[in-house]
């Protein structure tokens, strides 16, 4: 039985090809897209068709924004047999325009997916700033979006791996991933957590990333190389199945 990855980026911009070639060394044909960050990105247009036509099993893989997607895409396409999602989300966000308008991060079959919005009153206190105040204040704000924005991970047929830092500077992802599990209830979902790492978990054969904006992230070198070597045994067993 042959083992698709689709592997999806964040915020950064940049497909991850280290991991891409730690995956395939580890014997699974994988695809990392590279595409623009920015609103009403088609979850459709992800090549999971690619991946399909060549083998047994899809796994898909993101991190932060990538696995947002990554999770959406397991509710939507029933062909998703599992999702390991680093520093995940429990909800759709919006994305703001140049001209200051906000629209939805994703689309599925032209229409744009319910999201929460940002609340345009926040303002970092910090530099670099972190912006996890601006998500847990946009969801006290826009409370009445949240539920329509959330993500059916109880849809999810698959296996779910969740894995997250205490320490995340970007959004509060171990509150998203205990709400993840929650939702999930008896379905099958591992979580790997570490209190002091941030925002980008750090693989065995890894280097931290620095592509992307400028902004806290939270955690350590250390920490991050530490949860990366603490999540990669359940990674392993949830690309075998």
């Amino acid at each position: 039985m042959s083992t698709g990855v689709l592997l999806l980026h964040g915020s950064s911009g940049t497909p991850d090809h280290e991991r891409v070639r730690i995956l395939e060394a580890e014997g699974y044909d994988v695809l990392a897209p590279a595409w623009t960050v920015q609103a009403e990105v088609p979850l459709e247009s992800f090549p999971l068709d690619e991946l399909a036509a060549r083998n047994d099993r899809l796994v898909v893989m993101g991190n932060s924004w990538g696995a947002e997607a990554a999770l959406l895409l397991a509710t939507l396409d029933e062909r998703v047999d599992a999702v390991i999602a680093f520093a995940p989300s429990a909800y759709v966000w919006g994305r703001i325009d140049d001209d200051g308008l906000q629209r939805s991060a994703w689309t599925w079959k032209d229409e744009p997916l319910p999201f929460v919005p940002f609340d345009p009153d926040w303002q970092p206190d910090d530099d670099p700033p972190s912006y996890v105040g601006s998500y847990e204040q946009s969801l006290r704000v826009y409370d009445a979006y949240a539920e329509a924005a959330r993500i059916r991970v109880e849809q999810i047929r698959g296996d779910v791996l969740l894995i997250a830092g205490g320490d995340d500077k970007v959004w509060p992802s171990v509150r998203f991933a205990e709400e993840i599990v929650e939702r999930r209830g008896e379905k099958p979902t591992r979580t790997v957590v570490l209190p002091a790492a941030g925002h980008r978990p750090v693989l065995p054969g890894e280097q931290p990333k620095t592509a992307g904006q400028r902004m806290a992230r939270g955690g350590s070198d250390e920490a991050d190389r530490e949860l990366g070597a603490l999540a990669w045994p359940e990674i392993r067993r949830t690309l075998a199945g």
